[in-house]
């Protein structure tokens, strides 16, 4: 290890007692944990600037008192019952508190989470070295400031079937999830345009724009999406929109909607951002063509996501760039480099190409759907007329309007006293929250437990 301790020579304090001082404030706080191999006597001097002598003095002291030991022909070690010591807080860190017996068993309904348990960690790790027997020397060397063309070819052959997108490898963009896509956006569009904004919507991305000196306007969306009388009223030069699975309320936006929306952003020269996070989870009817692929006026952004079908540790989202706007986003995105690991992003492109991902879309889509219908059916057997479901049929999340003299605060207040978690709906508003109203995704618990959740949840709300 490296030692930065800074000696004062101009105290009347000898050098060995600071540098004594030192190591054992820097036990006392768990900077220096038992175990650690401390730096040898000459090259500790050398670091510090000091003669050998005085740090065999501080070590000798150390050594002493039970701080260090000496390990014939290893060197110096911490050696101290840690038991002893109140740890003090460091500056820039937050207390780590452990788990309680409650924590660990709350079930957790929480929106963002997947079913990681289902996750083919064999086949990825077969891709993963498969991609490195391929591209090995390819690592070595920058990426593409867009992401590794393998990948981008893959994700735009993906989305034309799957999704209806038609575009070029050249126009797909990777990044470090949403927010850093995002980011390039605002720079691309610069500040003080107007956004017409989905409300309720993303509050995270809401505030990217904020933060970006935009001007939110929220519009209001019906049981057929956005409302475009609203979006011709406050004349926006940019419209966010959820259209594959509103967030939070759940709706498809309608094919005569989409046709609207398209046909305004064509008249006024308009952008529309098309968010598909979890497009890949419909389950049922037609799957209605992407807005991108509706398009003719290339007036489109289209984004896209792995977080949702993978993991979400992962960190790997893509970008669809209209053309018109394909040089001016090249040039904001080269400022970044890659944001993406450039092994992650081929070992996902042997992934797809080996069929591997299809086949963990088709299994997690059958998992998925089969964990809504015990959702659906636990919350109308145990809750009945005193819940209203919304959104259950795409996603991985619900909202419940809840018929209940307890507010949303005492809603989820009294699930957490009995061992259950759900989310507040009120945050994704900025005009008019609901008072009754929870938000709950399900990808993340597993069957047992989304049947035990409920059962709670009709204890704690006394339904």
């Amino acid at each position: 290890m490296d030692i930065t301790f800074f000696l004062n020579r101009n105290l009347d304090i000898p050098l060995y007692q600071q540098l004594y001082q030192l190591f054992k404030k820097n036990m006392h706080e768990g900077r220096i944990q038992k175990g650690m191999k401390l730096p040898s006597k000459r090259l500790l001097a050398t670091q510090l600037s000091i003669s050998q002598t005085t740090v065999e003095r501080a070590y000798e002291q150390l050594a002493a008192e039970g701080y260090i030991m000496s390990k014939p022909r290893s060197g110096w070690f911490a050696d101290y019952n840690d038991s002893d010591f109140i740890l003090v807080k460091m500056p820039g860190t937050s207390s780590i508190k452990p788990k309680t017996e409650e924590n660990e068993q709350s079930i957790d309904f929480h929106y963002g989470n997947v079913d990681s348990a289902h996750f083919p960690f064999s086949a990825w790790r077969k891709s993963m070295v498969s991609s490195l027997d391929q591209y090995g020397q390819q690592l070595y060397r920058p990426g593409n400031v867009l992401g590794e063309l393998e990948l981008r070819t893959l994700i735009a052959e993906y989305l034309y079937q799957s999704r209806g997108v038609n575009c070029q490898p050249e126009q797909v963009i990777l990044g470090a999830g949403n927010p850093v896509l995002m980011q390039i956006l605002c720079q691309v569009f610069g500040p003080n345009i107007s956004i017409g904004y989905e409300d309720p919507g993303f509050p995270r991305t809401r505030k990217i724009f904020e933060v970006n000196h935009m001007k939110i306007l929220p519009i209001p969306v019906d049981d057929e999406g956005i409302c475009i009388q609203e979006i011709r009223k406050e004349k926006p030069s940019l419209v966010y929109v959820t259209p594959s699975h509103q967030f939070p309320l759940g709706t498809i936006m309608t094919i005569n909607r989409r046709m609207q929306l398209l046909k305004w952003a064509a008249e006024n020269q308009s952008f529309v951002i098309e968010d598909d996070y979890d497009g890949e989870f419909r389950y049922s009817g037609q799957p209605i063509p992407s807005l991108q692929g509706l398009d003719q006026h290339d007036r489109v952004i289209y984004m896209g996501t792995f977080s949702k079908s993978l993991l979400p540790s992962m960190r790997i989202s893509y970008m669809i760039l209209p053309l018109p706007l394909l040089e001016k986003g090249s040039e904001i995105t080269s400022l970044y480099k890659q944001t993406v690991s450039s092994h992650n992003q081929l070992t996902l492109a042997e992934f797809i190409k080996k069929g591997e991902w299809q086949k963990h879309i088709n299994r997690m889509r059958k998992l998925y759907q089969k964990k809504r219908a015990i959702l659906l059916e636990t919350l109308q057997s145990e809750l009945g007329g005193q819940v209203k479901i919304r959104g259950g049929n795409s996603g991985l999340h619900i909202l419940l309007d809840v018929y209940s003299p307890f507010s949303e605060k005492e809603l989820i207040g009294k699930a957490k006293e009995h061992g259950v978690k759900i989310y507040p709906a009120s945050l994704f508003y900025k005009r008019q929250p609901p008072a009754t109203t929870v938000l709950m995704g399900f990808a993340g618990v597993s069957e047992d437990n989304i049947q035990e959740g409920i059962k709670k949840l009709k204890a704690a709300w006394i339904i």
